[in-house]
């Protein structure tokens, strides 16, 4: 944007003043471009929302808010599940639309885009999505909300939105089935976009759905780039679930046959043939359901015998790992049970760089370990097996 024509001369030091003018309109001007490339090109803005688990049979209050400093560190495991994975009991799931967005989509559309999301995961998986009338009981519950909806404000597990853009929705773990969408946002049909004639974001309805979704089934944030359940997933459009997903879903659900002819197709060599389409409908039969967490081939020696540790119930324990070969550039990762830790959970765990701190209870039960890698070569793992004396 440019200075007009015709304007008066002025006292001395005034086309300094002009010049500042000028470089002020400039920056105002790239403004929008610059928020733009930051929210394309920095994929560790967070563009999703915590899932929040439910308090009664955790004591926690979910997956923590996505709003984390500095970029994720690469690496190979992908899927995490809840710290009790939880999950429901049956695969025919019903849901009902409390509410719909006031901007831009109608109920038809957001149907539409509903329906869209949970067919990603049922074309794919044992579970059916249903939609009931809004008066009917249903496993899970849709609808858009202002900053301050439901008992957020009351509530120090369920927290408030936040308004256009930042968190653009949070779900709750199984048995709860609660599904909130921001409705300060912008929903669309389509890419997520900036709009310059709006001046605001359009976020594409159906991708933030379907993660929420995942978040509804049992899963939690997946560290995998190309995964749904990335919590930068809305910025890159991904149009179907990945392999991640569904490894996920098979630790949390089993691993299951869609169709009765799959051990026949099995004996016929598809599972190599036709290795997709088995992988999405017969991961039984072809051996498709887990992957270890760790290295396939490991380049040290493998870890020390796992120590067992009996805890009275209600005890804070502590495990340190590392500390001697940090100076290695060495980088401490944590998992429970094979799956991986990413963050603090209260009243669970709180989790530090080469340290683990538990407090000794039912749930907390189970193998800890942890391994230290530089890049892919794993220098040194630990395993702490944890007991609790009641």
């Amino acid at each position: 944007m440019g200075r007009g024509p015709g304007v008066p001369s002025e006292a001395p030091g005034a086309g300094v003043e002009r010049r500042w003018l000028g470089a002020a309109l400039v920056a105002l001007c790239l403004l929008p471009v610059l928020v733009l490339l930051a929210r394309l090109g920095a994929p560790a803005v967070p563009a999703w929302s915590a899932a929040q688990g439910d308090a009664a049979a955790l004591g926690l209050s979910g997956v923590p808010p996505t709003r984390v400093p500095g970029p994720l560190a690469p690496r190979r495991r992908r899927y995490t599940l809840t710290p009790a994975r939880l999950r429901w009991d049956h695969f025919n799931l019903t849901y009902r639309i409390l509410s719909f967005p006031r901007n831009l989509l109608s109920p038809r559309e957001t149907r539409r885009a509903l329906a869209a999301a949970f067919r990603m995961w049922s074309d794919v998986s044992p579970f059916s999505f249903r939609e009931v009338a809004p008066e009917q009981p249903s496993d899970l519950r849709i609808g858009f909300y202002p900053i301050n909806h439901t008992d957020c404000l009351v509530s120090a597990l369920h927290h408030c939105f936040d308004g256009p853009t930042g968190e653009l929705a949070h779900a709750f773990f199984p048995p709860h089935g609660g599904i909130h969408f921001d409705d300060s946002e912008y929903w669309v049909l389509g890419p997520t976009r900036y709009s310059w004639k709006k001046g605001v974001w359009l976020t594409d309805l159906v991708h933030v759905a379907a993660h929420e979704i995942g978040h509804a089934l049992g899963l939690m944030h997946s560290q995998h780039g190309r995964a749904l359940m990335h919590l930068n997933a809305t910025l890159r459009g991904w149009k179907a679930l990945s392999q991640d997903e569904l490894w996920g879903l098979h630790r949390l659900y089993g691993c299951l046959d869609r169709l009765f002819v799959c051990a026949s197709w099995a004996r016929r060599g598809f599972c190599d043939a036709r290795r997709r389409l088995m992988k999405r409908l017969c991961p039984s039969s072809c051996d498709f359901c887990y992957e270890f967490p760790f290295p396939t081939v490991a380049t040290t020696p493998p870890p020390p015998r796992t120590k067992t540790r009996l805890v009275p119930e209600g005890r804070n324990v502590t495990f340190r790992c590392g500390h001697k070969i940090l100076h290695k550039k060495g980088k401490v990762y944590w998992y429970k049970d094979q799956e991986p830790l990413e963050f603090s959970y209260p009243g669970y765990l709180a989790l530090g760089e080469a340290h683990l701190s538990i407090i000794a209870n039912a749930v907390n039960e189970g193998t800890y370990t942890c391994v230290v890698r530089r890049q892919q070569r794993v220098l040194t793992t630990y395993s702490w097996r944890v007991r609790v004396r009641g």
